[in-house]
């Protein structure tokens, strides 16, 4: 079998060589899987701004936003001025199998889309709670309990949501919203977190610090006020090669992580939903759950105060 080889006219090489340390999978393993999974993967990218995590030999991991200047021109890209850093990010829009393809062969592992799209930036598409669990032997059924909690919160708001792995330790509960401007939805999902607290405190948290968290589950609102959430499907760059992976409610508690990775995710899914299935369609979100969640401090900005004032002292 060639290491090198062209599919929709890309250029694929390097084919066999070993896709990071602890993957348990070459290159081709990685072009297989997403060129066998585009019909799933792409639609969670079209026309949102993507950035890539790349793992390229001889280099740590890195996530790439901006487009490098090699970028192919059939490449669909969209321009937002950055801030912080004072330029135009120019990020890549993965609307086709051809563009996939060519992000596969740069060695992009991950896929981390924002939760807006490229024709409009000032509403995101969806609310989403990232539960992050404590490094415990446990860790992924703590995860459950407090997806639960959120599962629970929402019901009592007229939401509903739906859940995936994260491809880590962790879940992802992502509630598909309708018309609701930025800094709306974000206090919206720190309102969501803040009850879920409320409802077991010795079980979850929404404190950022670590240190403050005492082996409890972080309830992170933060994802929506305009940070990028990896793609349902996409693979991580963590030991077996395991990707982020929908899960049914009833079926959540049974959920084994590691057991949906590059290599059996594609035969897993011939049984069960799409992910596109198993989201709810928009929902509107209530003025009074957004403007309790406008009462609540950000989280990375009480943070930011706090790593100051420590600083100071």
């Amino acid at each position: 079998m060639s290491a090198e080889e062209r599919r929709d006219e890309v250029t694929l090489t390097n084919l066999d060589e070993p896709l990071f340390e602890g993957a348990g999978a070459t290159k081709r393993d990685l072009v297989n899987y997403l060129d066998t999974m585009a019909d799933r993967i792409i639609p969670e990218l079209r026309d949102r701004p993507l950035s890539v995590i790349r793992v390229v030999r001889g280099q740590p991991p890195f996530m790439q936003k901006n487009v490098p200047s090699y970028t192919p021109s059939w490449v669909q890209t969209a321009a937002l001025w950055a801030e912080a850093s004072k330029r135009e990010v120019r990020y890549a829009l993965c609307n086709d199998r051809r563009t996939l393809l060519w992000f596969a062969n740069q060695r992009a592992v991950e896929y981390h889309p924002t939760l807006v799209r490229a024709d409009n930036w000032a509403e995101p598409t969806h609310m989403v709670l990232d539960l992050d669990p404590p490094d415990a032997p446990k860790a992924f059924a703590l995860a459950v309990r407090a997806a639960r909690l959120i599962r629970q919160t929402l019901a009592d708001a007229g939401l509903t949501g739906a859940v995936k792995t994260s491809g880590a330790k962790g879940l992802h509960v992502f509630v598909p919203i309708a018309r609701t401007p930025a800094e709306d939805a974000a206090a919206a999902g720190r309102a969501i977190a803040a009850r879920a607290e409320r409802l077991d405190p010795d079980l979850a948290t929404t404190a950022f610090m670590k240190e403050q968290r005492g082996g409890r589950v972080f309830l992170d609102s933060t994802r929506t006020g305009g940070a990028t959430v990896v793609a349902a499907y996409s693979p991580r760059i963590r030991p077996g090669a395991p990707v982020s992976f929908p899960v049914a409610w009833d079926e959540l508690g049974s959920a084994v992580p590691a057991e949906f990775n590059l290599h059996t995710a594609p035969r897993l899914l011939e049984k069960r939903p799409s992910w596109a299935d198993l989201l709810p369609d928009a929902q509107a979100v209530d003025r009074a759950l957004i403007e309790e969640g406008h009462a609540v401090p950000i989280a990375r900005v009480q943070a930011m105060h706090e790593g100051r004032r420590r600083a100071r002292k």
